[in-house]
């Protein structure tokens, strides 16, 4: 971790943590730290959880368990020494009354935010990385076929997202977030949760979920259409696909962020539509589901190999209803490889 001066580090952010060490919880309520000094590193963990680190957890990690009535902070003060000097936290992840709580048994010198340095490690992707985010990929993949196949007018939006949840377990994975599922007017709202409203003939269906292996996870959003689709819905959809592949053909080392943006923006944009677009092209995707790197308007960050995003236009209009389509994407050597492969047609599902 490579930030200046530092002697000690106190690491508290799950995902940090599984990068680092390999095992992966959500401690919920309890502890959960990561000390490291140049001696070497210190997982602390509830000790519910201290069988499954010491398993998991990569070689030279020291794991050590505590119980609940113990004193959590009395193993890492231990493992960081009482006066660690220049010690590196995740300002971001470590409240204010937490930090009072370390300082109170460690006197550490300069405090500094660690939490750039551990970005900056997970910001371009191992090979094994990569493997295990293909993985989730093609399970997203098979999930939406098996969804598209199965679909019945009259079905709710809960219902269908159920159904992606099943599927997913089969598979042998977990969900990567809560699944969206929007029929008709509703995708016109890009986060609106499923609801109960039933899927009937000549909807737009909006599919946004993705399966996660062993902590990595996949993202795929592909809209679909209840019947035979009217002209303005292919239209539509044309443009959104359109945006997508001219931002995916622009993807490579050396360009920055903000051009991959305005790459699928202006599309949208000189077809009339530009104030329906209302977000980023895409976001950095891994161990969690947004992270660096950030595809924002303007963004001067310069795109590396080993990266991964989305490319997820979309055009969403009030009382009409809108259209997403999303890949992810690693940065290669030359230019953008999609990880998700399912055909991104405006597919006829239930039909009568």
């Amino acid at each position: 971790m490579a930030a200046e001066g530092v002697e000690a580090a106190h690491l508290t952010d799950p995902v940090s943590i599984a990068y680092l060490t390999g095992f992966r919880t959500d401690p919920h309520e309890r502890l959960m730290a990561l000390a490291v000094r140049a001696s070497g590193a210190v997982l602390v963990v509830p000790g519910l959880e201290a069988d499954s680190a010491r398993t998991a957890a990569a070689a030279g990690v020291e794991v050590r368990g505590w119980r609940d009535g113990e004193d959590p902070l009395q193993a890492v003060a231990e493992a960081l020494g009482p006066a660690p000097g220049r010690l590196a936290v995740e300002t971001e992840r470590l409240t204010l009354a937490a930090f009072e709580r370390l300082t109170s048994r460690v006197a550490a010198g300069d405090v500094v935010d660690a939490g750039a340095a551990v970005r900056g490690m997970r910001l371009r992707k191992r090979p094994d990385e990569l493997a295990l985010m293909e993985r989730a990929a093609v399970i997203s993949d098979r999930v939406l076929a098996a969804l598209a196949a199965g679909l019945r007018l009259g079905t709710s939006e809960l219902e269908v997202a159920g159904r992606i949840t099943t599927l997913i377990a089969a598979e042998g994975a977990e969900p990567a977030f809560e699944s969206i599922v929007q029929f008709g007017t509703n995708s016109a709202q890009p986060h609106l949760r499923p609801t109960s409203r039933p899927l009937a003939t000549g909807d737009l269906v909006l599919l946004d979920f993705g399966a996660a292996w062993q902590g990595y996870r996949a993202d795929i959003t592909r809209t679909l259409i209840a019947g035979e689709p009217d002209d303005r819905q292919r239209e539509v959809h044309r443009l959104v696909l359109e945006a997508h592949d001219r931002a995916l053909a622009a993807v490579r080392p050396g360009l920055c962020a903000g051009e991959v943006d305005e790459a699928a923006r202006r599309v949208i944009r000189e077809a009339g539509h530009g104030d329906h677009f209302q977000h980023r092209v895409g976001h950095g995707l891994g161990l969690e589901l947004h992270e660096d790197p950030s595809l924002d308007p303007g963004s001067a960050l310069v795109l590396e190999a080993g990266m991964t995003f989305t490319v997820e236009p979309g055009l969403y209009i009030p009382g009409w209803g809108g259209v997403r389509i999303e890949d992810d994407v690693v940065v290669e050597a030359a230019a953008g490889r999609s990880l998700t492969g399912a055909g991104r047609a405006l597919t006829s599902v239930a039909r009568g």
